[in-house]
């Protein structure tokens, strides 16, 4: 890597591609955690990528490159104001409510032409990633990074700014948050009544899903989990490290890749490479 940062900065295209194709996925799925919406997370995953390109030369090689550009994406999302859910917060409590007496049999069948397992799942894997709006920013990110990237807590620490114990107790109480509320409320993850299938109709009229635009079943799963290269083993912070395992993937959408691209190819990168 340190032979690309090099060839890069000095205005090398091959290495500035490869080293944005390396990054690319972590960045999209962390940001895909962060604000809850494929939409909002290829607007961030942008402006984060072109921040690594354009800041490529700052890189001292004190810490690993991956950390490097967690750091970024960290400080970009943590404050982001341009998603839906910034000014549209949720709670456990709302969304327990919602469960309870939303009264989601009572919405009728809109004959959907999608097949209704498609959207089931679709349902279920958006269901679980909004529910991540329901923690506060911070305990969000804290969860993100330890259970989806599995990071340790000292690096984990050094990029939030908190020390490491304090990075496993938030981390230890965010996913114990998460467990009961999906343990309670949940039928396909817990013991609950809520389930996908019942809840399709009403998911598509609250526009919680859109049958013309499929964007977790549509999209292209990473089966070899994107992760931080920090340390070769993974802390164990507390029993629940399996219980989210639901949590997928993803491969960076076409349209952030060709806006990168594209990017890359524009003589304004060539500006910055010379810079």
């Amino acid at each position: 890597m340190e032979n690309l940062i090099e060839k890069a900065v000095a205005g090398d295209k091959k290495s500035l591609e490869e080293i944005i194709l390396s990054v690319q996925d972590t960045v999209f799925n962390l940001s895909l955690r962060m604000l809850g919406s494929f939409a909002d997370a290829e607007d961030a995953s942008q402006e984060i990528l072109l921040k690594v390109i354009t800041h490529l030369s700052s890189f001292r090689q004190e810490s690993a490159f991956s950390t490097w550009v967690f750091r970024i994406a960290v400080n970009h999302l943590k404050d982001y104001k341009k998603h839906m859910f910034a000014h549209q917060s949720l709670s456990f409590e709302y969304y327990g409510d919602d469960i309870e007496n939303g009264r989601a049999e009572e919405v009728p069948d809109s004959g959907q032409e999608v097949d209704q397992s498609i959207l089931a799942e679709e349902l279920k894997m958006s269901c679980t990633n909004v529910m991540l709006q329901c923690l506060d920013s911070e305990s969000r990110c804290i969860f993100v990074l330890g259970t989806m990237f599995n990071l340790d807590s000292h690096a984990a620490g050094e990029l939030l700014g908190i020390t490491p114990e304090a990075y496993r107790q938030r981390l230890s109480r965010a996913r114990r948050r998460m467990a009961d509320f999906l343990s309670k409320y949940c039928g396909e993850y817990g013991s609950g009544k809520c389930r996908c299938s019942n809840r399709i109709a009403y998911a598509v009229q609250n526009h919680r899903i859109n049958p013309g635009r499929l964007d977790y079943t549509a999209a292209e799963e990473v089966h070899e989990k994107t992760r931080l290269d920090v340390k070769e083993t993974m802390e164990e912070i507390d029993d629940l490290a399996q219980v989210y395992s639901f949590y997928k993937t993803y491969a960076t959408p076409e349209r952030t890749r060709k806006f990168i691209r594209d990017f890359l190819d524009s003589a304004l990168c060539s500006t910055v490479k010379n810079s």
